[in-house]
C-alpha cells in the first residue's frame, strides 16, 4: 500500500478538492497514512473541517490543544510563504499541492496574485525540498484543463506551474514532481453548476454565454482518482488526464431547469473564457499515451522521456467539443451525483445527501 505510514501534506487542503480527498486517504484504501496535514491559510475553513472530522458540533479547547496529536492535522500558513512552506514541508512524504487562486475572473483582475499563488506557491515547495534536501517521495500538482492552450491568467499561472513541478525532477533527483489535469468539477464551488442552482431557485433567468459552450463534467471523487492513479502509476515528469465526458453547456441548463417556466439569456462570453477546452492539446498528442481510464502527458524534457515510448501516442487533441452526452446522459449523470435542483434544498444541503 503506497501510502501506508506515510506523511501526507495537503496544501489548500481545506477546498472541495482537499475535504474528498482527506476522505478518501483516511478511509485507508492507499494504506493507513502516519499523518494528514491540511495546510492553509484560511482558519475559518480548517475551523469547519477540523469540527466535521472529529463529528463536534460546537468547540471547545481540547479540539486546538490536541491537533498535532490526531491522524488530521491542520496547519496555518501560506505557500506564497518561503519559511511557512518550508516549516511543513520538512516532515511530509507525499504532498499535493492544491493551493491554487482558480477564479477566472478575480485571476484577470488581480494576474499577480495569481502568480504568486499559482507560480511562486509552488516553486516555494520546490525551493524547500532543494535547500533543505528534504527526503520528499512524491509531488503531485493539481493543475486544469484551462492550462492547456491557456487563453486567461488562471490558466497561464497553472501552464507555468505544470512546468515548474515539470522541470524541478532535474533538481531534486529522489522526489518524483508530477501532475495532473482535469476538468470542470461537479460539485466544486468553483463550478458554473451552483450558479445554475441559484439562478432556477430565484425564479430565473438562467444566464449562458454562448450557445456553442461545451465543457468536461467530472465528479470530486473522479478527480481524486486521478490523482491516486496518478500516485500508483506515473513516472516522473509525467501529467495524468482523466478520459472524461463533456456536455454543452446549453444541455446542462435545460436539464436542471427541467419543467419549469424559467428564461434562459445568452449574455455573451467572458474575459478570458473559451468555448471549448482542451485537456490534450495537439501538440501534446504527439507524447501522450493511452493509459486505460487516463492519458500520460510525456515531459517536454528530453532528460526525463523514457528511451522508447511504451504504446503509440494518441496523435490529437483532446477537446470537449468531442463525444459530447446527450441530455438524457446528462441527466443520468447528474441524478447519480445528485445534482438535480431540489426547490426545497439549498446547494450545501445537496452536497450533504
Amino acid at each position: 500500500m503506497i501510502l501506508e505510514g506515510k506523511r501526507i501534506l495537503i496544501t489548500g487542503g481545506t477546498g472541495s478538492l482537499g475535504k474528498v480527498l482527506v476522505r478518501r486517504l483516511i478511509s485507508g484504501e492507499l494504506g493507513k497514512p502516519k499523518q494528514i496535514v491540511v495546510f492553509s491559510r484560511d482558519e475559518a475553513k480548517q475551523h469547519f473541517m477540523r469540527l466535521e472530522y472529529l463529528k463536534r458540533q460546537s468547540a471547545t479547547d481540547d479540539v486546538i490543544y490536541r491537533n498535532f496529536q490526531e491522524l488530521l492535522t491542520f496547519r496555518i500558513g501560506d505557500v506564497r510563504d518561503f519559511h511557512s512552506v518550508s516549516a511543513v514541508v520538512r516532515n511530509a512524504d507525499v504532498i499535493f499541492n492544491a493551493a491554487a487562486l482558480k477564479q477566472v475572473p478575480t485571476c484577470e483582475y488581480f494576474p499577480f496574485e495569481a502568480v504568486h499563488t499559482n507560480i511562486a506557491g509552488p516553486e516555494n515547495i520546490i525551493r524547500a525540498i532543494r535547500e533543505h534536501n528534504l527526503p520528499v517521495e512524491t509531488v503531485i500538482g493539481i493543475s486544469t484543463d484551462k492550462a492547456c492552450k491557456p487563453v486567461n491568467v488562471m490558466g497561464m499561472t497553472k501552464a507555468i506551474q505544470e512546468r515548474v513541478f515539470i522541470r524541478a525532477n532535474l533538481d531534486c533527483s529522489d522526489t518524483r514532481f508530477i501532475c495532473v489535469r482535469y476538468g470542470n468539477v461537479l460539485a466544486s464551488r468553483g463550478s458554473v453548476i451552483p450558479l445554475f442552482h441559484d439562478q432556477i431557485r430565484s425564479g430565473g433567468p438562467v444566464t449562458i454565454t454562448t450557445e456553442d459552450m461545451t465543457r468536461f463534467l467530472l465528479s470530486l471523487d473522479q478527480a481524486v482518482d486521478t490523482i491516486f492513479a496518478a500516485l500508483r502509476n506515473a513516472r516522473p515528469g509525467e501529467t495524468y488526464v482523466p478520459k472524461v465526458p463533456s456536455a454543452k453547456v446549453t444541455d446542462i441548463v435545460d436539464v436542471l431547469i427541467g419543467d419549469r417556466p424559467i428564461k434562459k439569456i445568452i449574455t455573451g462570453i467572458r474575459p478570458g473564457e473559451k468555448i471549448h477546452e482542451i485537456l490534450v492539446s495537439e501538440e501534446e498528442a504527439n507524447r501522450t499515451i493511452d493509459k486505460g481510464a487516463y492519458y500520460a502527458i510525456l515531459s517536454i524534457l528530453p532528460e526525463l522521456k523514457a528511451d522508447t515510448l511504451e504504446k503509440s501516442t494518441i496523435g490529437k487533441e483532446f477537446s470537449s467539443s468531442d463525444n459530447l452526452m446527450t441530455k438524457e446522459e446528462v441527466k443520468a449523470l447528474f441524478i447519480r451525483h445528485k445534482l438535480m435542483v431540489e426547490d426545497n434544498l439549498t446547494y450545501e444541503d445537496e452536497l450533504l445527501r
